[in-house]
């Protein structure tokens, strides 16, 4: 387990291991300290509460695997799990905050954690709280990024059908499908839940107006993220009705052709099968061989060319005939 400690704040950060940050964090006050568990850990390890020397049996969930997105106030801890994008897979950091420290505990390398470290020491913010907030900010930018980011994907993906329709497509646009769902599922949980704790949090008439001024910050940035993956659904289901638009269109070209070979030899098989009958008066009147050319010849080909004027002067012979133009441009 790597430990870093952060000294606010100044913003000093000391690599260590978790007895030292367990002694740093019985000594000393105003401590930001990151926790990297394994990715792996057997299930009889203590308890990461139990590691830090942290009193309370509603500490059990902090560090667990598995636990699920939560947010929590009682008046002097702050116990939140909070979701993050990490490589386009969502990850969760586990949060306490307490009025002498705050730490976050996270399963193997989280990139945003060593850049929000970074970031503390060169903001500097004022208190543990405001270092929370800016935890959350940070979060939330992964979410509104990866939601960017699919939204261009799946503007060019449409681009992609227009200009030629394939099969894998279909393929890409159910992974970006699921990939705002996936987003929107994880986040909107933590979204009510802080929702709820700071509606309570902002009627106590004691809060700072520098607590305020977080809060409103928060929200705006929750609404932005959350607005971000509403437009990546929305894009992935404009994309979808694209695609069937599209499969209806083709659909229908393919109909006009059939009908088209209908409308031509649907005539000739029927003269022919009139004229291929064995009754007597075909056999005993229809003797001659004008008679023959004159039926099953000649009025064949008036039927054909009869078929053929139709066609040409019917409006889906000219949908035919645009569609057959753009299949040749493609």
């Amino acid at each position: 387990m790597i430990a870093s400690v952060v000294s606010m704040p100044d913003g000093a950060v000391t690599r260590t291991g978790l007895s030292e940050a367990r002694e740093r964090l019985a000594a000393s006050d105003c401590l930001m300290v990151d926790i990297e568990l394994p990715e792996e850990m057997p299930p009889e390890a203590q308890p990461v509460s139990g590691l830090l020397g942290l009193d309370g049996d509603t500490l059990e969930w902090f560090g667990r695997d598995g636990e699920p997105v939560r947010t929590e106030y009682d008046g002097e801890t702050g116990g939140l799990v909070v979701p993050l994008v990490e490589d386009d897979n969502v990850v969760h950091v586990h949060v306490l905050l307490r009025d002498r420290y705050l730490i976050t505990v996270h399963r193997g390398p989280v990139e945003l954690m060593e850049d929000f470290i970074a970031r503390l020491c060169h903001d500097r913010p004022a208190d543990l709280v405001a270092c929370l907030f800016l935890l959350l900010q940070s979060a939330l930018d992964t979410f509104r990024r990866s939601a960017g980011q699919g939204v261009l994907g799946v503007e060019d993906l449409e681009d992609e059908m227009f200009v030629r329709r394939r099969q894998r497509q279909v393929y890409r646009l159910a992974l970006l499908r699921r990939s705002a769902s996936l987003l929107h599922h994880e986040l909107l949980p933590f979204a009510q839940g802080m929702q709820e704790l700071l509606t309570r949090r902002v009627v106590d008439s004691t809060l700072p107006e520098e607590r305020r001024a977080l809060h409103r910050t928060y929200e705006r940035n929750m609404t932005q993220a959350l607005a971000a993956i509403e437009s990546l659904q929305d894009g992935t289901r404009r994309v979808m009705l694209t695609y069937s638009s599209l499969v209806s269109g083709e659909q229908n070209a393919v109909i006009n052709r059939l009908t088209v070979v209908s409308m031509i030899f649907l005539p000739l098989t029927f003269i022919t099968g009139f004229f291929g009958m064995n009754f007597n008066y075909m056999t005993n009147e229809l003797t001659s061989e004008g008679v023959f050319w004159l039926l099953a010849v000649g009025l064949q080909i008036v039927i054909l060319f009869a078929a053929l004027y139709l066609v040409r002067h019917m409006q889906f012979w000219r949908e035919l005939r645009d569609d057959s133009g753009r299949d040749t441009d493609d």
